[in-house]
This record gives C-alpha cells, sequence and structure tokens, in this order.
C-alpha cells in the first residue's frame, strides 16, 4: 500500500504541469494495483487443505439429514439413504468435499494419499451407489430436495470431472452422469416457475445457484441449460441498481447475494453491458480506495457462526471473478486477498463445524486467485 500512496503523491506534484500527463498518470493509479500478500494454493497447502474432506467423506455422524419422512421406510441411516454422500455432516457438504479432492488431485499429481483418494472416489461414486442417490431424489417428498445449493455444487463435481484428464476421472464422470442428467432436468424444470430470485447470503440463493449450474453448461456445451440460464438471470437482476452491501453480512451468511449477483451478471453479459449494469449495481467498487470489511467470526465450534469464514471464501471468489480480464477493477483483487488471508488459517485442525464444509469454499476460492 505505501507504494500506491506514493503514486499518488506523484500525481499531485505534477498534475498541473500537464493535461495529458495527468490523464496518464491516473490512468496508471487506476490500471496498476500492486496486489499485496497473494494466497497461493500449491503442494503443501494442498496436502494440508486435503485433510479435510478425507477425513469426513466417511464420517457418517453427527449427521444432518434435512428429510422429509414419508412413512417408516425413510427412517434409514445416512450412509443407507445416501450411499454416495452420505458424510461431512449433510448431503452438499459430502458432495463438495467430492469434488474438493477432485479439483486437487487434477492440480497436484503428487498429492498425499493420492491413492487413498482416488480409491474412496471410486467406492463413493459408483453406479451401485448413485443409482441409489437417484430414487432419493424421485422419491415423493423429495422433489426439491438440495434446491438449488446442493444442486450447484453436484454440477461443479460433474465440471471437475470432465476437466480431469484421467482415467479415474473417466469412471467416476460415467458413474456420476445419470445423477448429473436429473439434476440438469431439475434446473430446466424449476427455472420458468421461479418468479422471484432468492437474494439471502445462504443456501437457496439464485445467483449462486445459477453460477455454478452455468458453468456446467459452458464447460460440455448444455445449450438449453446455458440458454435458460442466460434468460432467468437477465429477468431477475438486469433492472437492479444500488445493491445495498452495507447491510451485508447477515449473521449467519456465507455468501454475499451482491458479490454473487454481480459476479453471476458478468458470467451472462457481453463485457461492455456488465461494465454498464456494474456501475448501477456497485458504483463504489469502481474506487481504487474501495474496501471492504471481512466477515468477522466469534466462535469457530458455533456451526452458524462459523458461516463467516464462508462468506470471506465466497467474497473472495466473487471478487476476483468481477476483476477478471478488467483492469479498472483489479484493486478487487487486494479485497480479495485481504478476505482469504483472514479465514485461511484457521480452518485446518479447527472444529468439525466448520472443518468439514469451508475447505472446499477455500480450495475454490484459491482457485480463483491469479496464479
Amino acid at each position: 500500500m505505501k507504494n500506491l500512496y506514493l503514486i499518488l503523491v506523484i500525481i499531485i506534484a505534477f498534475g498541473c504541469t500537464n493535461s495529458n500527463k495527468e490523464e496518464v498518470l491516473k490512468e496508471d493509479v487506476t490500471y496498476n494495483i500492486e496486489v499485496i500478500a497473494n494466497p497461493i494454493l500449491n503442494l503443501e497447502q494442498a496436502n494440508r487443505l486435503a485433510q479435510l474432506p478425507l477425513h469426513c467423506m466417511a464420517t457418517e455422524y453427527p449427521n444432518k439429514l434435512n428429510q422429509t419422512i414419508g412413512s417408516a421406510l425413510d427412517l434409514q441411516t445416512p450412509k443407507e439413504l445416501h450411499p454416495a454422500f452420505y458424510g461431512c455432516f449433510d448431503w452438499h457438504s459430502a458432495v463438495h468435499g467430492h469434488w474438493s479432492l477432485v479439483s486437487l488431485l487434477k492440480q497436484f499429481p503428487n498429492l498425499e494419499h493420492r491413492i487413498e483418494i482416488e480409491e474412496k472416489l471410486l467406492q463413493n461414486i459408483s453406479k451401485e451407489n448413485i443409482a441409489k442417490e437417484l430414487l432419493y431424489f424421485k422419491g415423493q417428498y423429495n422433489t426439491s430436495f438440495e434446491r438449488t445449493y446442493g444442486w450447484a455444487w453436484l454440477l461443479k463435481l460433474a465440471e471437475e470431472l470432465r476437466g480431469w484428464d484421467s482415467d479415474v476421472a473417466r469412471d467416476l464422470e460415467a458413474n456420476l452422469q445419470p445423477l448429473t442428467d436429473l439434476i440438469i432436468s431439475k434446473y430446466l424444470e424449476f427455472l420458468p416457475k421461479l418468479n422471484y430470485p432468492i437474494r439471502v447470503g445462504e443456501h437457496p440463493n439464485t445467483a449462486f445457484g445459477l453460477s455454478f449450474a452455468y458453468d456446467y453448461a459452458i464447460a460440455v456445451n448444455h445449450i438449453e441449460l446455458k440458454t435458460l440460464i442466460e434468460v432467468r438471470a437477465k429477468d431477475f437482476y438486469a433492472k437492479d441498481s444500488g445493491c445495498p452491501l452495507e447491510w451485508e453480512p447477515s449473521g449467519f451468511d456465507f455468501l454475499s447475494p451482491c458479490l454473487e449477483e454481480a459476479a453471476l451478471m458478468k458470467r451472462v453479459l457481453l463485457k461492455e453491458e456488465f461494465k454498464n449494469w456494474f456501475q448501477e449495481f456497485l458504483p463504489q467498487l469502481k474506487e481504487s480506495t474501495f474496501n471492504l470489511v471481512v466477515g468477522k467470526v466469534s466462535d469457530r465450534t458455533d456451526g452458524k457462526l462459523v458461516h463467516l469464514d464462508g462468506v470471506n471464501f465466497s467474497r473472495a471468489w466473487s471478487l476476483n471473478y468481477i476483476a477478471k480480464d478488467l483492469p479498472e477493477y483489479a484493486h478487487l483483487k487486494n479485497v480479495a486477498n485481504q478476505h482469504i488471508n483472514y479465514s485461511l488459517p484457521s480452518i485446518v485442525g479447527d472444529s468439525y463445524e466448520g472443518g468439514h464444509w469451508l475447505g472446499s469454499f477455500a480450495i475454490y476460492a484459491l482457485n480463483s486467485v491469479d496464479k
């Protein structure tokens, strides 16, 4: 930051000598922001973060099933109900725990316990287990199960498998495909019926659910899903302006409603369209001095309060996505780094309340940092 202050002093000192030079210097300040304390996902960090899903993917209890009981037949153990994704406290956390391991294996072929991880992935994501997961989703009372947060992470897992050049990945992708197809069909059925977006900072957030599904649609060239998301995103958000970022975060948020929406619109709009929309939506973010105080966690043993570590990671990945290929927003990368660096040291070796899911958020945030 001292370097940035020095540049500003130089601008002030020489700004009156030449108007053209003044404009050049102003551009330099706006477009050449020093990125400080850049967090890095290296092999050491990857081995550290892999401990979290590796530990919890086979940890059946405690477990939150989020289940509607239709009859006594539904009273089964988590592993009986969800043989693929029964660990890590709840279904969606199990799914993105598997995504975490796939992402790390894909990036780091020399990851510790690689053989063990691959064996566990193949054991959980087997054809037989996915067939049972399908049966659960097709149950009379389960049509909205994990809508749309768990759906989004399932497609993110499928996307990661598609991009991993590995024989193991091909087997896992094929085994998962029936559930992937079902989730796609659920998006296609649900989105036309959703009259209003859900703007909360937790699981049902519509923008988050659409962003991950859109990434999958792009990765596999699923035109129908891609087009539907583009249409619905514009229906929901095209006229939004003045998002109240100062109201965030709420006490239990792990997503930023404003930033998730902006990151979605960055995906579906052309660059100039997005820049115009974003200037109306969050005009203060264009200022090079923009800052956003991190979400502060008072008690990491509280399963709700620890959500604020999640909001730091998700803010970071949204800010980095927004800033990508937009030099006038490069300063947002500093804000993203501050958020990652606040929460990253605390998630390994901490309580299970955060450990069962925060590793995935950390990895996704670190993946968003410029290499």
